[in-house]
């Protein structure tokens, strides 16, 4: 936990993790660490596969985007806070897409954008919808679903459904309930799950 982090390295750590938000260390008085959105999967027996640059923000993005370099996994150093949240954002709704359109249509994400389009949208739309309760931020659906759509433009093969799908949308669920949204397309899926 990083309220456990001694002080003296704080300014050294690096924070990736999937539905990763500002919160997340605010709350544990870090300014301004170093952050990565990771768009990058390794498996054991398989070598790393790169889905899009994985962007990065703080004072060590250019050490982080040295050392990644050398084993060939590109990062994409971000100008400002503004950016990175949006790159946050945009890898949450991803798998939150992913993840919950795969618990209903199955398949891979170039099948659920060229077959079940209405289905993403739709899931993707109440994604935003949490993402703005959780950063306390108005943000932009269109542009967001469009950055989604590049990823699966990048890696149509990836499949949606993870094995963390279910706990992804009892957990989305959970904060719908406290944030007190409707969201009506997500509870259909988790009520037939």
């Amino acid at each position: 936990m990083l309220q456990n982090i001694p002080a003296n390295w704080r300014d050294r750590l690096i924070l990736l993790q999937n539905e990763l938000l500002p919160d997340d260390w605010t709350k544990h008085d870090y300014d301004n660490p170093t952050v990565i959105s990771v768009w990058f999967e390794k498996k054991k027996g398989q070598d790393t596969k790169v889905i899009i640059p994985s962007p990065a923000y703080g004072p060590n993005a250019g050490l982080l985007e040295t050392a990644l370099g050398s084993i060939d996994i590109p990062v994409q150093i971000l100008d400002d806070s503004k950016a990175l949240l949006f790159e946050l954002v945009r890898k949450n709704v991803y798998i939150l897409t992913t993840n919950i359109a795969g618990l209903k249509t199955g398949g891979n994400v170039g099948e659920l954008w060229s077959q079940h389009r209405d289905t993403a949208r739709a899931i993707a739309g109440e994604v935003v919808q949490l993402q703005e309760k959780l950063t306390r931020q108005t943000l932009d659906p269109e542009a967001l679903i469009a950055a989604m759509v590049k990823a699966f433009e990048d890696d149509p093969k990836h499949m949606c459904m993870g094995r963390s799908a279910p706990a992804r949308l009892q957990r989305a669920m959970e904060l719908a309930d406290n944030f007190e949204l409707g969201l009506p397309v997500l509870r259909s899926i988790a009520a037939t799950t």
